[in-house]
């Protein structure tokens, strides 16, 4: 553990605020590629947006690319972090109609509701890429970039939740278990 780390662990500031738990159990592993590049960009456009900020309401003099490129990185964001939430599968569920199954018609059901998922992600995939293309030739508005850059964002974060969705069904097969089967809940085989 480096020491950077054992300073955070024993601070009593850390103790107190209740996260020094967090930094114990932090690891590199239990974060995918997603996860990095939705970081940077929250904070790239947390730049950005700090510099509309002073701009506007310091200067009196707004920079207008900063509103419109934000605008585009939130949308990045949202479907990169889906594909974040895809891969621990914590997208809002409805877990009732689990409880009143048993585990095999529980895990059917979670089964089905995978490949139906899966199904509609790569639809959304391939539309997503249909419109990248098609967006090549319109621009932004303050900016002269394409805007299929942004739409090529959309498809990858699509393209991540396809691939995520895949290894989600993978593990619910293996384990014969899915996080919408409360354990312990419902009738017993």
């Amino acid at each position: 553990m480096s020491d950077i780390l054992k300073k955070a662990l024993e601070s009593e500031a850390a103790t107190a605020a209740g996260f020094a738990d967090d930094v114990a159990r932090f690891r590199y592993g239990d974060h995918g590629i997603e996860d990095w590049i939705s970081v940077a960009i929250l904070w790239v456009m947390s730049t950005f947006v700090f510099l509309q900020v002073v701009t506007r309401y310091f200067l009196n003099n707004s920079l207008a690319w900063t509103e419109e490129i934000s605008s585009y990185l939130l949308i990045c964001l949202t479907f990169l972090g889906s594909a974040m939430a895809v891969r621990k599968n914590s997208h809002i569920q409805i877990e009732f109609l689990y409880t009143l199954l048993s585990h095999r018609a529980g895990l059917m059901l979670a089964l089905f509701v995978d490949i139906l998922r899966i199904a509609f992600l790569a639809l959304s995939t391939y539309l997503a890429y249909e419109v990248t293309l098609i967006m090549q030739f319109q621009y932004m508005a303050v900016v002269s970039w394409p805007l299929s850059w942004v739409y090529g964002c959309v498809f990858v974060g699509y393209a991540a939740m396809t691939l995520r969705s895949i290894q989600v069904i993978i593990r619910h097969w293996r384990t014969k278990s899915s996080e919408l089967m409360i354990a312990g809940v419902g009738p017993s085989l």
